[in-house]
């Protein structure tokens, strides 16, 4: 598990309380606590204590058959060379992560197919020292927080929708499937892995800039008329945007998605949670993307590009983002 803060942390605890053999990668406080004394999880009103080795060098364990990225996608580009230690001829790297993959245009079968992202992988780092042939697609549901060093909070929902680029049945994604369910998580694969990165996106594009600028928890984003309606025209920018890429979302599921989204009590959007925490923020995977792929396709995104540039000033504001 490469970054066992919330949803990484999440994943690693109940895996190796089902039994498997995991190791974790971490930094500071949080993973001085997990070595001391086990990562404890607070999940359906109880707390279990998950122990695993960790570590902030990935040396010190070698090739892996599955590396987990639960990484912000900023941070994953930044520690691409440290994933190498990691990576055995065949090893799998599964995206946990939000906002659109560094390996999105791999066999994605269109006319941009190859090309990298620069707002995601400037440069194309990881597309070269990891390589998009070992990417498995994955969109996270979870909600999760860490509470404090070696203590992480699971709120609600437990599916982690996984898929190959290019769709295929393959025996590692089968038996990444097991895996998870044998966790107790939801692990539905599927074809078009795109269209869950997308839909799950389509919430992130505006809840967490907005929670950004304003402070304001899930439920108030949605259910306040002037920030729904924001919400829902920064949303139907970026459904514009994936129907050039061939990826069609119903009509019907904003409101649902909004719904949805107003029924969660005093859930704050992981944005919200690193301002407050004094954590980098991951913008440009999420929202500056929205923009990039928008004009890759010659798609006009105005009210996506006015939050972007307040969430960006708000985030060099406050020394979270550069």
């Amino acid at each position: 598990m490469f970054g066992v803060g919330a949803i990484g942390g999440y994943m690693a605890a109940e895996l190796a309380l089902a039994g498997h053999d995991v190791c974790g990668i971490g930094r500071g406080a949080h993973l001085a606590a997990i070595r001391q004394d086990g990562l404890k999880l607070i999940s359906d009103g109880r707390q279990r204590v998950a122990r695993f080795p960790a570590s902030d060098d990935p040396s010190d364990f070698g090739p892996q058959d599955i590396v987990i990225c639960a990484l912000k996608a900023h941070q994953a580009h930044a520690s691409a060379a440290e994933f190498l230690p990691l990576l055995g001829r065949d090893t799998a790297v599964v995206t946990a992560m939000n906002g659109i993959p560094w390996w999105y245009f791999y066999k994605e079968g269109g006319q941009f197919e190859g090309r990298h992202l620069q707002s995601v992988d400037p440069d194309a780092k990881q597309w070269r020292l990891i390589g998009p042939e070992r990417a498995i697609g994955c969109a996270v549901d979870p909600a999760c927080e860490v509470i404090a060093p070696g203590v992480i909070e699971h709120h609600q929902l437990n599916r982690f929708t996984i898929g190959e680029p290019d769709g295929a049945r393959s025996e590692r994604i089968a038996m990444l499937r097991d895996v998870l369910i044998s966790a107790g998580f939801d692990a539905p694969i599927r074809e078009g892995i795109r269209w869950n990165i997308w839909l799950k996106l389509w919430g992130n594009v505006c809840f967490n800039p907005i929670s950004l600028l304003t402070l304001a928890t899930l439920d108030q984003i949605a259910n306040e008329p002037g920030l729904r309606a924001l919400c829902k025209t920064m949303m139907l920018e970026a459904k514009a945007v994936a129907e050039a890429l061939r990826v069609r979302i119903p009509d019907e599921m904003i409101d649902r998605r909004l719904t949805a989204a107003g029924a969660v009590p005093g859930h704050k959007m992981s944005m919200l949670q690193d301002l407050e925490r004094g954590r980098s923020l991951e913008i440009d995977a999420i929202v500056t993307v929205v923009q990039e792929l928008g004009r890759l396709v010659e798609v006009a995104t105005p009210v996506v590009d006015s939050v972007l540039a307040l969430a960006q000033e708000r985030g060099r504001q406050s020394g979270l983002y550069c």
